[in-house]
């Protein structure tokens, strides 16, 4: 008759092998639920990030837009570019929550209106503070607060597109490790540039005080007149 018995923790069968004691299954189912735990929190936590996408390609120098241009003359921090800023938000979570908040937040809480009804002009850039403003009035007001936040300014950029109506219009881009997205005083929704249905045609440069082509349109808008 085989005579089993238990040695140090182990199971001791006939054949003189030690099989794993209960204690140490349980050790080792507890490890494997473990694991699968932490493989599930972190599908969870990718899942909750936009899908990546490729980023905007630039194709050489642009010209400025003339309102850009002085609006940079009274605000010289806005337009800087600190080089020993990362180029790319590192996209977590959390950064993706700041960025799509401060986007719609911005978007509702700023009226809508041209610079013509606004201040009497075709186009001239500047904060919404009291509560209007055209496009890049939006865009520039969500840059400030995203860069107060923490968020690195160079890797957000100013950017001339040609919109839906067939008129320039001024969006923010933030580059990030898994694509550019675009921040947009029409849409609460922070899309992948791809998505936008609008055609690119330059933003600022991330390099130096200047702008660069995204090859678009051989005749680029001179203002930003949609709201």
């Amino acid at each position: 008759m085989r005579q089993d018995s238990f040695k140090n923790g182990f199971f001791k069968g006939s054949n003189g092998k030690f099989s794993v004691s209960v204690n140490f299954i349980k050790a080792a189912f507890i490890s494997t639920l473990m694991v699968f735990a932490g493989s599930a929190v972190q599908a969870q936590t990718l899942a909750s990030l936009p899908v990546t996408s490729n980023p905007i390609a630039s194709m050489g120098a642009a010209k400025p837009l003339v309102a850009w241009s002085k609006f940079c003359d009274s605000n010289p921090a806005e337009c800087s570019v600190d080089v020993t800023e990362p180029e790319i938000v590192e996209l977590t979570p959390q950064v993706w929550k700041t960025i799509t908040s401060v986007n719609q937040r911005v978007n509702t809480s700023i009226k809508a209106v041209t610079d013509q009804d606004h201040w009497g002009v075709v186009d001239i850039w500047g904060f919404p503070d009291d509560g209007r403003g055209d496009c890049e009035d939006f865009q520039l007001l969500k840059r400030k607060i995203l860069a107060d936040s923490g968020l690195p300014r160079r890797a957000m950029r100013m950017t001339v597109v040609i919109d839906e109506l067939g008129e320039g219009h001024a969006v923010l881009v933030v580059r990030t490790n898994r694509g550019d997205y675009v921040l947009d005083n029409k849409h609460n929704s922070v899309l992948p540039w791809t998505r936008t249905g609008y055609v690119y045609i330059k933003r600022e440069s991330q390099d130096h005080v200047g702008w660069v082509s995204l090859g678009g349109i051989a005749t680029s808008p001179t203002t930003t007149a949609n709201r």
